[in-house]
């Protein structure tokens, strides 16, 4: 096992915006952007020195959801291609692969080739999923979702390892004399596990490199990393484990407007200040977003927090 971030200091990475439209979250300008956005705000991160960019994991949305989460849902795979070719340093994160919609051997030849082409950028996050009708549309078990989810993960680590011809045997998928080339560029692809139940805090400590937390608040937290370290003990798991979280929403500067009252706004020390938190409370990399009215302004957001937030982070 390796981390992705060097141990010790707080890195910091986010979900972009445009590619998922929940209206949790999706500010209005995004309704109408597109990939030249999208491009433009993956370039920005990268200069700026983000750890990495996500992306969301949705096939489809049933009409009885569609209207908190909406239909636009990019597919991740896709996305993080096209990010790839146009970004240089910055990491890939699903943020996450709802695995168990797929067969291990289709997420792996999808993931390895990704992988492959960006020169080794992949992290793999993985969720359970959460909407029925999804899972019923392709046939995959929504009841069982959490097993499946465990043997998917198993069966991954096999088909994304180093082996030409992967071998697996479990209850639902089994393969082997079944090559698949090319294989990742990286040694062991960093799979983090979403999610913030007990079931997903037992996989995060049994099966993943890093835990995506699913929006718990920072009082949350200790306790979250503890039960996981806790699991992870018991389960005789050893080698490094990577603690996220997601910050609350930010705004470098005085923005102007109503950002909304759980914001955090103001003067790059300050917000500094208040994300150093995170890492007294166990966290290795934080998820930030942006408030902004247009993509110059999420860009200038993003260029703002790069060169004057992020360098007081390890302070």
């Amino acid at each position: 096992m390796a981390r992705v971030f060097p141990e010790g200091r707080l890195a910091y990475g986010m979900q972009l915006p445009v590619q998922s439209q929940s209206t949790l979250y999706a500010e209005p300008w995004e309704a109408s952007a597109g990939a030249a956005d999208l491009a433009e705000v993956a370039r920005a991160a990268d200069r700026a020195g983000f750890g990495y960019l996500a992306t969301c994991d949705h096939v489809a949305i049933p009409r009885r959801l569609a209207g908190p989460m909406s239909t636009i849902w990019y597919d991740p795979v896709a996305t993080l291609a096209f990010l790839a070719g146009i970004t240089e340093r910055v990491r890939l994160l699903s943020h996450v692969a709802i695995v168990g919609l797929r067969h291990p051997l289709v997420t792996a030849k999808q993931y390895a080739t990704l992988d492959h082409l960006s020169g080794g950028r992949l992290i793999l996050g993985v969720g359970a999923g959460h909407v029925q009708e999804e899972f019923e549309a392709v046939g995959a078990d929504f009841p069982g979702r959490g097993a499946l989810l465990d043997e998917t993960l198993d069966a991954l680590r096999a088909a994304l390892g180093p082996e030409e011809f992967p071998e697996f045997e479990g209850q639902r998928f089994s393969f082997r004399d079944l090559g698949q080339l090319p294989r990742p560029a990286q040694d062991r692809i960093p799979v983090w596990i979403g999610g913030s139940s007990p079931a997903a805090l037992r996989r995060a400590a049994e099966r993943g490199d890093g835990w995506l937390p699913q929006g718990d608040p920072r009082e949350k937290l200790p306790a979250q990393i503890a039960r996981i370290r806790e699991l992870r003990a018991a389960a005789g798991v050893t080698g490094p484990v990577e603690f996220g979280a997601i910050t609350e929403a930010l705004y470098v500067g005085e923005p102007g407007w109503d950002t909304g009252r759980r914001a955090l706004t103001g003067k790059a020390e300050a917000l500094a200040e208040s994300l150093r938190e995170y890492r007294a409370l166990g966290v290795d990399q934080i998820q930030v977003r942006f408030r902004s009215r247009d993509r110059t302004e999420l860009t200038d957001q993003i260029a703002a927090f790069g060169a004057e937030v992020a360098p007081l982070l390890n302070d």
